[in-house]
């Protein structure tokens, strides 16, 4: 008799995000193209690159605001549309209007307005429990009634983290989110970031032109330049040889104490964003 082993079946996870021979092109000009991608649910991948690279480009495609060129791109295996709840937003820091009559509770609460959580859905109640409890998360129910534009700029991008959150989403679109914050406060809200992604399995894609406030957190990195990329881990990317092949120029990566920094073909310590002068 012949014994027939029976081999457990594996557990397929999907990815969060996945884009198959994707491009971008305006007329002549192609962005990206041929990009392959799969960000797997808990993941945290930072998108680096000099400014016009496409990186932001990247973002309103999952976000439903531009298709595709070429290729194919899909958001929890859906195709991306305007409105998703799935995806949670977190913006560029924007000075508000002083005057502007919107306290941060409701700021908060703008991210379930259309979704599925939203009044008409479950209800009043319900809907004030999540901001609540969104609010609490990011350290904000102690000028939840304060009017946002008075508000530090850490304090309202506090907010702007609550309302990518409310919704329970199964990805995080991070565009420049630590633009125009002293340290201390983008400690704070890449910390926020990172533990959501922990806690809850939401995968991170982070738009930034700075790698090191959020160095130790990154799990891989997608470095576009002028059409070209690479991804990898921030180990295998971050290099002199890596740098110098998609600027088409020397570059030398050097790390100072816990940080990097890039040196370009001019002799110019500089952060990785700014090889190009950008």
């Amino acid at each position: 008799m012949v014994s027939v082993q029976t081999v457990p079946e594996q557990r397929v996870t999907r990815p969060a995000v996945s884009l198959r021979g994707a491009a971008v092109r305006f007329g002549e000009r192609t962005l990206w193209e041929g990009l392959d991608l799969d960000i797997a649910p808990g993941e945290f991948l930072a998108v680096l690159g000099p400014n016009g690279s496409g990186k932001t480009t990247l973002v309103r495609v999952l976000l439903g605001l531009l298709p595709l060129s070429a290729g194919e791109v899909r958001i929890a295996g859906s195709t991306p549309r305007r409105g998703n709840p799935t995806i949670g937003y977190v913006p560029q820091q924007k000075a508000l209007d002083a005057d502007l009559p919107l306290r941060g509770r409701d700021l908060v609460g703008l991210g379930l307005d259309g979704h599925r959580l939203g009044v008409g859905l479950r209800g009043r109640r319900a809907r004030r429990a999540r901001v609540e409890a969104a609010l609490a998360a990011v350290g904000g129910s102690g000028y939840a009634d304060r009017p946002v534009g008075r508000l530090s700029g850490g304090e309202q991008q506090r907010l702007r983290v609550a309302q990518a959150l409310v919704g329970d989403p199964d990805v995080l679109l991070c565009d420049e989110p630590l633009l125009s914050l002293d340290l201390a406060h983008q400690r704070i809200v890449t910390d926020l970031i990172d533990a959501r992604r922990r806690t809850e399995g939401t995968a991170v894609l982070f738009v930034t032109h700075e790698i090191n406030p959020v160095l130790p957190l990154v799990d891989r990195v997608l470095y576009l330049v002028d059409g070209r990329f690479r991804i990898g881990p921030p180990g295998e990317v971050m290099t002199s040889s890596v740098l110098s092949e998609l600027y088409r120029t020397d570059v030398d990566v050097l790390r100072v104490r816990d940080r990097l920094v890039v040196v370009g073909a001019d002799g110019r310590g500089e952060h990785c964003h700014d090889v190009d002068g950008h």
